[in-house]
């Protein structure tokens, strides 16, 4: 089975799992709670369905990392779900920081219902993920349970570090390329990281084996981060479902950003005088094209993602899933830009 076909079996499982989890916010006095999570999620609204769903990656990735090391992928569906609220809610809580009209192609929550229903249900749904991966326990041992829903928990506080100076970086006009791997292993890395992580926990495999995945999770995350880098400054807005041009309006400071920082060029000449405008960015990214910010970024994606798979190859995984697996992680090479 290909990957596809394993994300097939996986997707409609664990889209009930999702829906009871979101149930629990429901009831005769908070219908509009339940609607705004489930316009979120993809499910309900003008252009609900898949597009708007996204592709589940990151709990796709734990149920095939928890059937690669030996256990039936049912077991890790609470673990799954968790993950997939957990980024959700950072996804809410993202477009507000970032002032991010879209999401996924939609209006994003925030401009549908205002910042201060949006904060409250991407709060609603950071509870309901550690509620749901409580529900291990129903077909896992306490151990377990308690162990994965404390991987989820330093996630959860690896990822708003990691984009605490995501934000601190936007006022910064230079920074070394040194202090990005900090950013993007807290705000991107460390949910893929559990991912893995979580999904080996859950198979109960032994130590080494699940040091290695979790090490193939950290280094798939970061590869995972790095290509995002290169979209949103060379990527297609429409097909990306957002703006492509807010990395270097905004300041962000990307992996492409900063390498063209350390070149001392033209591109660095413009940026330290302040903030990009909106119609300099075509130029803005050529220039930076020019003097190697894609290529290099481009490199330590590909150096990444060869980390990740000798990782992988580690875990020694199992049958069709680790299969799956090693091609989920090609892919991230794939992505158009």
């Amino acid at each position: 089975m290909s990957l596809e076909t394993l994300t097939q079996t996986y997707r409609p499982a664990l889209e009930e799992t999702l829906r009871n989890a979101v149930q629990r916010a429901a009831g005769a006095d908070f219908p509009e709670l339940q609607a705004m999570m489930a316009y979120h999620l993809g499910w309900e609204g003008e252009g609900a369905g898949p597009e708007a769903t996204g592709k589940r990656i990151r709990p796709i990735l734990t149920l095939l990392t928890t059937q690669a090391a030996g256990k039936k992928w049912e077991h890790a569906l609470p673990a799954a779900a968790a993950i997939e609220l957990i980024h959700n809610f950072s996804l809410i809580h993202d477009d507000i920081e970032d002032n991010s009209a879209l999401r996924r192609g939609r209006p994003a929550l925030w401009k549908k219902w205002g910042i201060p229903q949006a904060i409250n249900t991407g709060d609603a749904m950071f509870s309901l993920a550690h509620l749901t991966i409580l529900s291990l326990a129903e077909s896992n041992s306490m151990e377990v349970t308690l162990q994965a829903a404390a991987a989820l928990q330093r996630s959860c506080l690896n990822l708003t570090q990691g984009q605490h100076l995501d934000i601190t970086y936007e006022t910064e006009r230079s920074l070394p390329i040194e202090a990005y791997w900090p950013m993007v292993g807290g705000k991107t890395a460390s949910l893929i990281q559990a991912c893995t992580e979580i999904g080996a926990l859950v198979a109960q495999a032994d130590a080494p084996i699940r040091n290695a995945y979790l090490r193939f999770g950290r280094n798939l995350g970061l590869a995972f981060q790095v290509l995002d880098d290169i979209l949103g400054i060379w990527g297609d807005s429409e097909k990306l479902g957002k703006s492509s041009v807010s990395d270097l309006v905004d300041g962000k400071k990307s992996l492409p950003v900063l390498y063209g920082l350390s070149q001392k060029g033209e591109f660095a000449a413009r940026w330290v005088r302040g903030p990009i405008r909106p119609e300099e960015v075509p130029a803005l990214a050529v220039q930076l094209e020019n003097e190697g910010g894609r290529d290099f970024a481009q490199s330590e994606a590909a150096r990444l993602t060869d980390s990740a798979l000798a990782a992988l190859d580690e875990a020694q995984p199992q049958g069709e899933a680790g299969k799956a697996l090693r091609e989920l992680a090609g892919k991230l090479l794939q992505r158009e830009v």
